[in-house]
């Protein structure tokens, strides 16, 4: 276990963590320093325990912001995936296939209407 000296809203405290999580609880407990902070500016003179009870609820607030984009995010279409290059080409191949047998039909009704049928 180790150990991790912090100080939060002015003062120390002292917390033991897991080793190698010093760093991350060092970081999450500057967030917290930052909200106890912003909680004294605008509140003024309250109890530490006041104050700390602001920083927890601006940063509840701030998580629940993230989770409701993070839904909103989830429940969005996602976009349209890229054609598949092999599938266009074939609508490509079928396309000019079927204009060539629209031209081989409309040829063939063409001479039909060109050349009368005989009469007996």
């Amino acid at each position: 276990m180790a150990t991790v000296e912090l100080t939060i809203a002015g003062r120390p405290f002292e917390l033991a963590c897991r080793d190698g999580e010093e760093a991350h609880l060092r970081m999450i407990a500057a967030m917290v320093d930052v909200k106890a902070l912003d909680a004294a500016k605008a509140m003024g003179g309250m109890s530490e325990a006041r104050q700390m009870l602001f920083a927890a609820l601006l940063l509840a607030d701030e998580l629940n912001d993230t989770r409701a984009a993070l839904t909103r995010a989830a429940a969005a279409p996602a976009p349209p995936a890229p054609p598949d290059p092999e599938i266009a080409a074939r609508v490509e191949r079928l396309a000019e296939r079927v204009e060539r047998l629209s031209r081989t039909i409309a040829a063939a009704v063409s001479d039909r209407v060109e050349t009368p049928p005989a009469s007996a």
